[in-house]
């Protein structure tokens, strides 16, 4: 008999660790949907500069806006527009502009303050679409939830175009390459079904699960 007792209550407390372990990822969900959504918008400036063939690179203005799907609380697919210049002292300056769409991954979904990478392909164009490349391209940076569902990001990212044209001369045994860097804003939206849902799970969970019993 006593041996029945003790398997019940190492099973109670199990299943109370259990109750426990589903209530902090729901709460834990449920920040994400309090600091951020299941959509965003992305709008950043900042400067680009190449490594191509020419001497003394220069830093020119970079603008990017697109769109992401957060299909889970680390990962999103994003799609986005950027104009930027390439330019060298004196030499040349040639404006682009690129479609790009990226996988990204935030390493902590659930906090105000996260670092971020992501990676990706791209379509590179001249002005006027006067010349066209592919690329590819991967980056790093950290974002900061400063109001719910506002984010400020701070990023640097690394293009390899599979072309020895971007600067205007062909040269060279390796295609030319380019880091944009950015301050972006990004806002949030979408995804209150889905916290309205936790909210109601958790409610459920917590009236039908009382750790301490409840006496009238």
């Amino acid at each position: 008999m006593n041996l029945i007792f003790f398997l019940l209550g190492v099973g109670f407390v199990y299943a109370q660790g259990d109750v426990l372990d589903d209530r902090k990822s729901e709460f834990k969900r449920l920040t994400f949907y309090d600091y951020r959504g299941t959509n965003s918008i992305d709008l950043a400036f900042g400067t680009s500069v190449p490594n191509g063939d020419l001497l003394e690179p220069q830093f020119e203005i970079y603008f990017k806006g697109g769109y992401k799907l957060h299909f889970a609380e680390h990962f999103n697919l994003g799609v986005s527009y950027s104009k930027y210049n390439i330019a060298f002292k004196d030499i040349y300056n040639q404006g682009f502009m690129s479609f790009d769409i990226n996988l990204e991954y935030l390493m902590l979904p659930y906090n105000k303050f996260t670092p971020f990478i992501y990676a990706g392909y791209g379509y590179n164009a001249a002005n006027y679409f006067e010349s066209t490349s592919s690329k590819v391209q991967g980056a790093a940076g950290l974002e900061y939830i400063f109001a719910d569902r506002f984010g400020l990001r701070l990023f640097a990212e690394y293009n390899y175009a599979f072309s020895d044209e971007l600067d205007g001369l062909i040269a060279g045994s390796g295609d030319d390459t380019f880091i944009r860097t950015g301050l972006g804003l990004h806002m949030y939206f979408g995804g209150r079904k889905k916290k309205e849902r936790i909210r109601k799970k958790l409610k459920t969970v917590i009236n039908s699960n009382l750790i301490v019993p409840y006496n009238k």
